[in-house]
């Protein structure tokens, strides 16, 4: 194997490690959702994640006005309005949407690159893996019960929570190139905790603590958000993109609801039918035809 192919397999491996802890963030943050609210869930989540960061390389990073403007959008994109727009989507409508909604991430990340990026380009392959992928998205998301019912406000706040994760794949290109992968998250996360912090103070409610003194699951739920969700694994998902390219990485987004509807089967005991295992084959054929496009080349 050469060089190349050797750095392409690490590439979708931590691709794939990611999407896996993150498919079982949402079973985390919904036992969590218990005792806190969405926004203190993202407070404690980017705090941890930028003090385990600085742990991992305390190395300060020194950086003009344009480049820290670059890096309060990555937070403001990729952290805040996210998980903001998502959370808040759930409130307004039926979760299969939001899950639908929000895996049209990949298709709007490979449209804004083509757009903006001349590096990468969208190919016919990548196009029929995005169709096949998101089929199979449906049938896992709808895994056995048609349920589809719009509801416009939670609906468009799904489509925003898509359209922000694009815009953070998009914007992250340049520094990718230029910073280590690191220093990178550790100030995204930072970023992150500022613009989230105002509207904490806005909601007017202080973080109570106590459950996580008395639950042990509340305090493993906070600590695998924080520490891996968070800080690990958006360092894994730079990593991923820096030898995969967006497009391709993106696509492992795909997975994401498969992995929350097998994690769901075994923690919460939810049922998983055929038409969900037959979606997984789907959205596993989708990414792996997507890429044939590029191994080409």
């Amino acid at each position: 194997m050469n060089k190349s192919k050797n750095q392409q397999l690490i590439g979708h491996l931590l691709a794939l490690f990611t999407i896996i802890v993150w498919g079982t963030t949402f079973i985390a943050t919904k036992l969590l959702l218990t005792d806190f609210s969405p926004i203190h869930i993202m407070l404690m989540r980017f705090t941890l994640a930028y003090v385990v960061l600085f742990i991992l390389k305390p190395k300060p990073l020194f950086v003009n006005v344009k480049t820290e403007a670059q890096f309060a959008l990555l937070g403001l994109f990729g952290c805040t309005l996210y998980f903001l727009t998502e959370n808040n989507a759930l409130t307004y409508t039926y979760a299969a949407n939001v899950s639908i909604i929000v895996a049209s991430a990949p298709i709007l990340t490979a449209l804004l690159v083509h757009l903006f990026h001349k590096e990468e380009k969208v190919d016919r392959n990548n196009i029929y893996g995005f169709l096949i992928a998101f089929l199979g998205v449906a049938m896992v998301v709808f895994n056995g019960t048609v349920v589809l019912k719009l509801n416009p406000k939670g609906d468009i706040l799904s489509l925003l929570s898509a359209f922000t994760w694009a815009m953070y794949s998009l914007l992250q290109i340049p520094l990718l190139k230029r910073f280590d992968a690191v220093l990178l998250t550790r100030r995204v996360m930072l970023w992150g905790f500022i613009t989230v912090l105002p509207v904490a103070l806005i909601s007017g409610k202080p973080i109570d603590f106590t459950p996580l003194l008395h639950n042990g699951t509340e305090l493993f739920c906070i600590l695998f958000l924080g520490i891996i969700g968070s800080g690990i694994c958006y360092v894994t998902w730079n990593l991923a993109t820096r030898r995969l390219g967006v497009v391709i990485t993106s696509n492992y987004i795909y997975i994401n609801p498969f992995v929350t509807m097998v994690t769901a089967a075994l923690v919460l005991h939810e049922r998983v039918t055929w038409m969900g295992v037959a979606g997984a084959v789907l959205i596993i054929c989708g990414v792996i035809f997507s890429d044939r496009g590029k191994a080409k080349k």
